[in-house]
């Protein structure tokens, strides 16, 4: 599966040449202003992965605190960490295969 971040956010796969999108289109707020994804929203991407904020937030290969932001509500993922908890949504299994560390 070939997957490409476009500049607004969303994840498309790449099939053929076409793109197809890997997930529903988000609205977008009036004014311009990025949706906001929930503290619940992050809490349950990491809880159906059965991981603790340090295991997922070393699978993201951010800082611990980062995850706690986000789960609280102090901070919300922005930019290519929106699009990456979108498509964990999706394929969980598949993005922590592809961020996996490589044995030698």
């Amino acid at each position: 599966m070939r997957l490409r971040l476009k500049a607004d956010g969303r994840i498309v796969e790449l099939r053929d040449g076409d793109e197809v999108p890997l997930a529903p289109a988000m609205p977008v707020a009036p004014d311009h202003v990025e949706p906001r994804a929930s503290e619940p929203e992050v809490r349950d991407l990491r809880r159906r992965a059965q991981l603790t904020q340090i295991e997922f937030a070393a699978r993201l290969g951010v800082p611990v605190e980062t995850i706690r932001n986000w789960e609280q509500g102090k901070r919300s993922p922005r930019g290519p960490a929106r699009a990456l908890l979108a498509v964990i949504a999706h394929a969980p299994e598949t993005v922590f295969a592809a961020l996996a560390p490589v044995e030698a």
